[in-house]
């Protein structure tokens, strides 16, 4: 992903528009994309208006380290799980003034499968300050950059899709 496509651009024009119009600031914690979300955010000229922050905490070290990911959340369900991404997500937004945090982890392969966790198995979550925690489990397809340019594309649309209905 050099340059991005209009897919992707039309979605962070979106995501600006909706987090500067609330006031709002935005944090990410991302683990397969490696900070892939952050940096699509970021390519809008003036993004440091709605665009606070964000960790790549790619290790299980890194996730219970920056965004206070229970150890034991991890080795129980794994770190790609629905209960982890949710706990990364409430995690940067304890660990930031942003609003709103997306987080992804997920394998975008060519290893890294386990049992009922094929490659392109991606979990995302969104969470709002004072608000709920939505998650979505994709199971996507394609080689790693594939994966991982898809994941970023979910992740702001339903970052978009939950800011469009939240109060």
């Amino acid at each position: 992903m050099n340059e991005l496509d209009a897919e992707l651009s039309a979605q962070v024009e979106l995501l600006a528009t909706t987090l500067r119009a609330r006031g709002w600031m935005l944090a990410s914690a991302e683990s397969c994309t490696g900070g892939l979300i952050a940096a699509a955010c970021t390519s809008l000229a003036g993004s440091s208006d709605w665009f606070e922050r964000g960790w790549v905490s790619y290790s299980n070290a890194a996730k219970a380290d920056l965004l206070g990911v229970p150890a034991s959340l991890i080795d129980a369900h794994g770190a790609v799980s629905g209960e982890v991404v949710r706990a990364m997500a409430e995690g940067a937004l304890a660990h930031s003034s942003a609003q709103v945090a997306v987080a992804v982890t997920g394998i975008a392969g060519p290893a890294g499968a386990t049992p009922g966790k094929p490659v392109g198995t991606v979990w995302l979550a969104i969470a709002i300050r004072g608000g709920t925690t939505q998650i979505e489990r994709l199971q996507l397809h394609g080689d790693r950059a594939s994966v991982r340019r898809d994941t970023v594309a979910n992740a702001l649309r339903l970052l978009n899709a939950v800011l469009a209905t939240a109060a």
